[in-house]
């Protein structure tokens, strides 16, 4: 029999961020966890990062034939779940649209949940949010209400733009001799990090509001859209333009940085990029 002390070096050995056990938990019980949003960027990493620790994943999309924001769609996909990691989204920028989105996505989540016996609903948010009332950020502010609001165990966890950000931002702009780069400070982390603390956070009770997560260092969407070009092989002419609006000001002033509080990742955009 293992002594004491023993035991309890073990344990401090796998006590993560938060403070949980979370790898004799991860490797311990077999979950079953609904993602939704598990076809997308990061809900793709969190599918199969959950399935090669030996959980099963209930991916909840509308290429699966689940509507978030149809109560009836999403009451057949929680069956036996005993956890949600929530990672959709809209496309839309329209703040009335995406506080529609999330309040009707949300609200279906939880209700059925509490149904279903799922313990904890773990969302993803985004850092600024609370602060932000604009656009997708006004979307995400509301979602983070309804679960304050709804009885329901939740963990939220706030995290800046993911590095798969600029691609994306790079394609919905257009590609061409001449490159337009919002002007936009932030601090970027590797989505598979954030897929990581998702996960330590489902496999953990309910927490409510935790640390904010981002990236290692601040950066700038004009250079980063230089980096990300040039690493295809591209040069354009790149011409920082500044987004209108309290968007736009929070974007150029800071406002979607963390704070000195927030938990930093380790993967840098360079070293990120590298690895593509």
């Amino acid at each position: 029999m293992v002594s004491c002390p023993a035991f309890a070096r073990c344990i401090e050995e796998y006590v993560c961020h938060y403070g949980q056990v979370t790898e004799i938990f991860r490797r311990g019980v077999v979950m079953r966890i609904a993602v939704a949003g598990g076809t997308g960027v990061l809900g793709r990493q969190v599918v199969e990062k959950l399935a090669a620790l030996g959980h099963e994943a209930v991916v909840l999309a509308r290429s699966a034939g689940c509507d978030l924001t149809n109560f009836h769609s999403v009451k057949q996909w929680l069956v036996d779940c005993q956890t949600v990691i929530d990672v959709s989204g809209s496309s839309t920028t329209s703040a009335s649209a995406a506080m529609r989105y999330f309040t009707q996505s949300t609200a279906n989540l939880i209700r059925v949940g509490r149904e279903a016996g799922v313990q904890n609903h773990v969302a993803l948010s985004i850092v600024g949010a609370a602060d932000i009332d604009s656009g997708y950020y006004a979307g995400k502010a509301a979602q983070e209400r309804m679960l304050q609001i709804l009885e329901g165990g939740y963990t939220i966890l706030r995290a800046t733009q993911f590095h798969e950000f600029v691609g994306q931002n790079i394609n919905r702009l257009g590609a061409g001799p001449v490159q337009v780069a919002p002007k936009m400070r932030l601090q970027p982390i590797a989505g598979s990090e954030v897929a990581d603390a998702l996960i330590d956070l489902a496999l953990a009770p309910a927490q409510g509001l935790v640390q904010d997560l981002a990236g290692p260092k601040e950066e700038n969407m004009p250079e980063l859209f230089a980096q990300y070009l040039q690493h295809e092989g591209k040069s354009p002419k790149i011409i920082e333009v500044p987004v209108p609006g309290a968007m736009g000001k929070a974007m150029r002033q800071g406002g979607i940085l963390p704070d000195t509080s927030a938990r930093l990742g380790q993967e840098t955009f360079t070293d990120w990029l590298a690895r593509q």
